[in-house]
Formats: structure tokens, C-alpha cells, sequence
């Protein structure tokens, strides 16, 4: 019997100790399902992954994802339970956030009370805390890539979608270009050196967007958003916005335009604004053996459908280098028309992308034809904004408003366009 079943089967499938309720998402590469523990009863997401379709750059660059997911454990990183290998097929057994995604929820509340950016922006730190710790730089932050647990303004936060992670040595530095141009830090822009900084402004660009509305820079285009970034000023807030002094303060020294004057980590963590009635309870938090009832081992390699979640039968060597091999490019119906930016500063509803070649696992595994807005999708663990990002390594390709591929050196581009 293949358990691994197809991408377009019926519910009631058995993998491993789950079973599949019904689809929630569906992409080039990937079924996304509701899934059930079945001793426990507890729901998870289940993402069902065909490894025929992924190039040998992109399966690298899967099971990497996995690994960093097993190394670290913490209440603010989406918690990988279980990996399962059924033939030539894998699924991905991760946490089940009904609240949805911060971007989700952002366009429902345009702009929210600053103790609710302070609640979101403190569980935040806490996980780049977490990550800081485990030498990893996310490099892709943004609200679609980060999930809740419940609808609403007291939800514990995860941040997910590891596809643009990477390991780094201590003091170490990372250079290759990647992530969403909307949040992405000025220094990897510009295709210089970078470490945990380019994370924290980021977090300076989401914490702007949660208490405006609106991110702080836009542009046209990618090209006239980094430029506009690069050379802008002092940051600026509208002025029917009533902030407080400490959350301006941060705003502006997390967007930084030199990393080098920018936070870092701890001084991020131990601001002001966020010290007050610090989530002590999250903080206190240690890794265990157990996320929420499953089974965890740390070394856990991806198993067997038959074996126990215990058993390591595949173990897998973490391998982050990049390259440009790649898969082929998933097909999608959906109009694109602004780079995946809005041309205002305000947030866009309708505006829709195909993905880049070289867009985060995760969030290419659940873009598709069938893919839901935001407003459709609010039940999903993993939603994410079809949004364009800027692939790894030099000669990426980008895409055209009307869906076709176009290779340039993005950096002789950048040097063309933003000096």
C-alpha cells in the first residue's frame, strides 16, 4: 500500500501515526493537509512532498530546513513533530496554527494598539533570541512567515519558513543575496557581508507595519523600493499615528541603514520597549523532550512510515551551500503585476505573484493554482502571501509583471540603478 498516497487523494489516509483529515492548501511541489495524531487526537499540518519534483539543490536545501527545525526548540519557532519518508515522497508533521499569519491579520486590523505590537515583537525577540543562540540566521522575516496560534491580539507567535536559513560560525558572516526586498536589510541589498543584524531590521520593518499600517518604504518597483530605502532619511511616522517614545526609538534603531549602528540581538532584546511586564512565561520556557505531547528527539533524522519515530534510519548531513540548480518553475494562474509590492503604502489584498525560482521551501510548497487570498485561508498553519523574493547566489533570475523569466547579475544591477 503507498501511504504516501497522491497530492489529490481522499481524507483518511494513514502516515505513520497520523491521519490526513482533508486539504488546506496545495502548491507546485506539495499537498498540505489537515492531520490528526491518532492516539493522541491532536491536530497538526501535514505537508505531503513529492521528491521526484524537487532538483537535487532543492532537496538539499529541504532536508537542511528540517535539520535546523530538529536542532532547535522553542515556543516562538514553529515545532517540527515528525518527518516521514513513504516511498519517494515526504511529509513535513508541523504545528497547526489556526490563528493564521501576522499579514493575515494585519489586513484585517490595518494597524494595531502598540501593546499588541509589544506582545507580537517581544515573542519575536524571544525566538531570535533562540536563534541567535543556535548561530542561525532566519533571513527571511516578514508577517507571512510568521504564524499564530489564535485569532487575535494575545496569541502566542512562531516564526516559520526556515527555507532561507542558514547555520553561521559565531561572529561569522553570510553573503548570499536572499529573502523578501520588502523586508530585506540595506547590507544584503547591496550584496555585502551579513549576520543577525539583517534579521533585526526585519523586525524594525514589521514592528513599523504592525503600528501604522503600513511598512515604512514602498516603491514601484524591487529596484525603486531598494533605492528608496538606501537613500532614505531619518525614518518617519504619519502623523496620525500617537506613539510612544520608546517604540519610535526602536523603530528608527532597527532601521538603521548601517548595520553596524544598528541593535544588536541584546540590545534589541533588553530595550525599553520591550522590558516592561516582559512574558516571563515564555521567557522561563526551556527545550524538552516533548512539543505539545509528541515524541522529540533532537538528532531525529526524517523515518520510515513504518518505523518509529524514535529510530534513526536516515540521517541526514546539513548542507546550506548555494547554487543555481534548480527545479522547474511552478505554474500558477494568478496575476502578476507589482513585484509583488503594492504601489501605495498601504496593504495590498488582490495583488497576486507567481513565485521565483528561488522562493523558501515552505512558502512555495503551498503556492499554487489553488492557492487561497488571505481572507480565504485564515484556518491555515502555513499562509503565506504569494510574494516575490530575490533568489540565492549571483545571476539569479527574477521575473517579469507578465510572467516570464529574466536573468540578470542582480548586484550589476543594483550597482546600475541605487548609487
Amino acid at each position: 500500500e503507498d501511504r504516501g498516497g497522491g497530492g489529490g487523494g481522499a481524507g483518511g489516509r494513514r502516515v505513520g501515526d497520523y491521519v490526513l483529515l482533508r486539504p488546506i492548501g496545495s502548491g507546485a511541489y506539495s499537498q498540505v493537509w489537515l492531520g490528526k495524531h491518532v492516539a493522541r487526537g491532536t491536530e497538526v499540518a501535514v505537508k505531503e512532498i513529492a521528491m521526484d519534483r524537487l532538483s537535487a539543490k532543492l532537496r538539499d536545501s529541504l532536508l537542511s530546513e528540517v535539520d535546523i527545525l530538529r536542532r532547535i526548540t522553542h515556543p516562538n519557532i514553529i515545532a517540527l513533530h515528525d518527518s516521514i519518508r513513504d516511498g519517494g515522497r515526504i511529509y513535513l508533521i508541523l504545528e497547526y496554527c489556526r490563528g493564521g499569519d501576522l499579514y493575515a491579520y494585519l489586513l484585517r486590523h490595518k494597524r494595531v494598539p502598540e501593546t499588541v505590537a509589544k506582545h507580537f515583537i517581544r515573542q519575536l525577540a524571544c525566538g531570535l533570541q533562540k536563534l541567535r543562540e543556535s548561530n542561525v540566521v532566519h533571513r527571511d522575516l516578514k508577517p507571512q512567515n510568521i504564524l499564530l496560534v489564535s485569532n487575535n491580539g494575545t496569541s502566542i507567535l512562531k516564526i516559520a519558513d526556515f527555507g532561507f536559513a542558514k547555520f553561521l560560525q559565531p561572529s561569522g558572516l553570510a553573503e548570499t543575496l536572499c529573502g523578501s526586498p520588502l523586508y530585506m536589510a540595506p547590507e544584503v541589498m547591496q550584496a555585502q557581508k551579513y549576520d543577525a543584524k539583517a534579521d533585526l531590521w526585519s523586525v524594525g520593518i514589521i514592528l513599523y507595519q504592525l503600528v501604522t499600517g503600513s511598512p515604512p518604504f514602498n516603491g514601484d518597483s524591487q529596484i525603486q523600493l531598494m533605492k528608496n530605502i538606501l537613500k532614505s532619511g531619518q525614518l518617519r511616522f504619519p502623523s496620525d499615528c500617537e506613539l510612544s517614545h520608546d517604540c519610535i526609538d526602536l523603530c528608527r534603531k532597527l532601521l538603521r541603514i548601517s548595520s553596524v549602528e544598528r541593535l544588536t540581538v541584546e540590545e534589541f532584546v533588553n530595550h525599553p520597549f520591550l522590558s516592561e511586564h516582559a512574558p516571563e512565561r515564555i521567557l522561563s520556557r526551556t527545550p524538552s523532550d516533548t512539543r505539545d505531547g509528541f515524541p522529540f528527539t533532537k538528532s531525529s533524522p526524517t523515518r520510515l512510515s513504518g518505523q518509529s519515530s524514535q529510530e534513526d534510519c536516515m540521517p541526514f548531513p546539513l548542507d546550506l551551500s548555494t547554487g543555481q540548480e534548480e527545479s522547474p518553475a511552478p505554474e500558477s494562474n494568478a496575476p502578476m503585476k507589482s513585484y509583488g509590492f503594492a504601489t501605495s503604502k498601504k496593504l495590498d489584498k488582490t495583488s497576486g505573484q507567481s513565485p521565483s525560482k528561488h522562493t523558501g521551501l515552505f512558502s512555495r510548497y503551498i503556492m499554487g493554482n489553488n492557492y487561497a487570498p488571505s481572507s480565504q485561508r485564515l484556518d491555515h498553519p502555513g499562509q503565506r502571501t504569494k510574494e516575490s523574493k530575490i533568489g540565492e547566489g549571483r545571476g539569479a533570475k527574477g521575473v517579469h509583471p507578465e510572467g516570464t523569466e529574466v536573468s540578470c547579475d542582480f548586484h550589476i544591477f543594483l550597482h546600475n540603478h541605487c548609487e
